[in-house]
């Protein structure tokens, strides 16, 4: 920091006002460290801005046609390879004057100055921002579409896959594997509505906001968002400038998305355990110990965990950095942060992909779930409703009387010895004997019979499990005609773009 001088001093205080821009930090810390972040992310984009701008101000007599012709070229000839391989050198703020330099020196500064008529950074940066993550949202909307049908498919496989349900991490009820796969489905569901109503945030056109207010001139705003594949305007200016929640929205889906994936793989990676043994992963995705040789780290599942938390923490700190900053053209928004959303999309992309590789080639093992099942009095809820229905009695009681005989039977946990039990201490506890023969109960704890009678809508019967798998489906079917379009609606606007090219000029 500069002392000012006294007003009794005589001597000059050297100023430091005349060192030139760049400062070697600032240089280093930032621009040089945004510039090849611009060029990573942002060239193709920012390219696409300047031909679909330039065609727009040609489109409205802004510019004459001779020279957005000869801009149009210039443009077109501009060399990837060298812009890609250019080094900050301070010789340019950033990749967009960079760009300008360059421009100017292949048709003359009249003629590259004219290009930025009626347009600012701060619209060009959000155009490239919008236009760069809509792809993201549409590359993990996709990649979430495939795990929910590895998933469909894994259900389909396993209708009468019985298996224990747990609440608070200890065994509850019976159900079956299709039933537990089919509550993923349906949070993949919702986290792909989420993507899609991100993407209908995201595609909106913030060109033509300029700095903030628009401009004077009378430019088409609607045109420019039809030529870069946009849907709509993002309308007022000030907050297609100043508003982040096209970004913080993404942040938020995903962050959901990584959050669930995680606590399914935690299951997963439980039922891998030894004591568990209820899933086993293909050797193309376990690896050995580096001491013990008969370890079979299902550390595949591991990364898929990892790479969710990652993804996750980068949501957060998206939304972090977005956290208290004015709501206003700020560049706690730009450059630095969105590095930060490309690192988030691509581990949660990393996340999707592996987690569909290692489950698509899992082995389920029946058998030792079906045992699971049998066990720990889980089909007591289902005898305790047998004795309302049987016995005319109601629920508490039946729940009073069938906790009685649990605690009784101890660790004994087969069915012959439960029932024994509630025939022993129904005159105790109910103030009658049972009326109904000892096959009744039994029946009442099979898993099998505890699952079948389960036909309620959502529930873990074959037929209530089939009407999810096939609603789910057709979830799948829209999903994918919904990714089939709007990847056409950004696959083509380069064309648009070509087509319009030739027309005008």
């Amino acid at each position: 920091m500069r002392t000012l001088k006294d007003p009794g001093q005589t001597s000059e205080v050297p100023s430091r006002s005349s060192e030139s821009f760049p400062a070697p930090v600032y240089a280093e810390t930032v621009l040089a460290v945004n510039f090849e972040d611009a060029k990573k992310y942002f060239l193709d984009a920012l390219l696409e801005i300047h031909t679909a701008h330039t065609l727009m101000l040609a489109r409205q007599g802004i510019l004459p046609k001779a020279v957005a012709s000869l801009l149009l070229e210039a443009i077109a000839e501009l060399d990837h390879s060298k812009i890609l391989g250019a080094r900050y050198d301070g010789g340019s703020e950033d990749l967009f004057f960079y760009i300008q330099h360059l421009l100017t020196e292949s048709c003359g500064e009249d003629v590259a100055g004219r290009i930025h008529t009626a347009r600012s950074r701060n619209d060009i940066d959000l155009t490239m921002y919008r236009m760069c993550l809509r792809q993201e949202i549409l590359r993990i909307t996709a990649e979430t579409a495939d795990a929910r049908t590895v998933l469909l498919n894994v259900a389909a496989a396993n209708l009468h896959t019985i298996m224990p349900a747990y609440t608070h991490t200890q065994p509850a009820q019976p159900t079956t594997l299709a039933h537990y796969l089919l509550a993923a489905v349906e949070f993949l569901g919702r986290d792909m509505q989420r993507l899609r109503a991100a993407f209908a945030t995201v595609n909106r056109n913030p060109l033509g906001a300029c700095a903030i207010t628009t401009t004077g001139f009378p430019i088409d705003r609607d045109y420019t968002a039809r030529m870069l594949g946009f849907e709509g305007l993002q309308l007022n200016s000030y907050g297609a400038i100043g508003a982040i929640d096209y970004l913080t929205e993404t942040a938020g889906a995903i962050a959901v998305l990584m959050l669930s994936l995680g606590r399914l793989v935690q299951d997963l990676l439980v039922w891998c355990t030894p004591e568990f043994c209820f899933l086993r992963l293909s050797d193309a995705y376990v690896q050995i110990s580096s001491i013990m040789p008969q370890k079979r780290n299902p550390v595949a599942l591991e990364h898929v965990r990892i790479l969710a938390s990652k993804a996750f923490g980068q949501a957060q700190a998206v939304l972090s950095c977005a956290h208290n900053t004015p709501f206003g053209d700020v560049v706690d928004s730009e450059d630095d942060l969105q590095p930060l959303a490309f690192a988030m999309c691509a581990d949660a992309s990393r996340a999707l992909r592996l987690f569909a590789g290692v489950v698509s080639h899992a082995e389920v093992d029946r058998e030792r779930m079906c045992h699971a099942a049998n066990r720990n009095f889980l089909t007591v809820t289902e005898l305790a409703d047998t004795l309302v229905r049987e016995e005319n009695i109601s629920f508490g009681m039946a729940h009073r009387l069938v906790a009685a005989s649990v605690r009784a039977a101890g660790r004994d946990d087969s069915p012959e010895r439960l029932v024994t039990e509630i025939e022993r201490l129904a005159p105790e506890v109910v103030g009658k004997k049972l009326s109904k023969p000892r096959e009744v109960w039994l029946r009442a704890l099979d898993p099998v019979h505890f699952i079948g009678i389960r036909t309620i809508p959502g529930g873990p019967a074959p037929e209530a499990v089939r009407a999810q798998i096939a609603s789910a489906q057709k979830e799948q079917t829209e999903a994918q005609e919904w990714l089939n379009v709007k990847r056409a609606l950004i696959g083509r606007y380069s064309e648009l773009i070509r087509n319009e090219i030739l027309a005008r000029l």
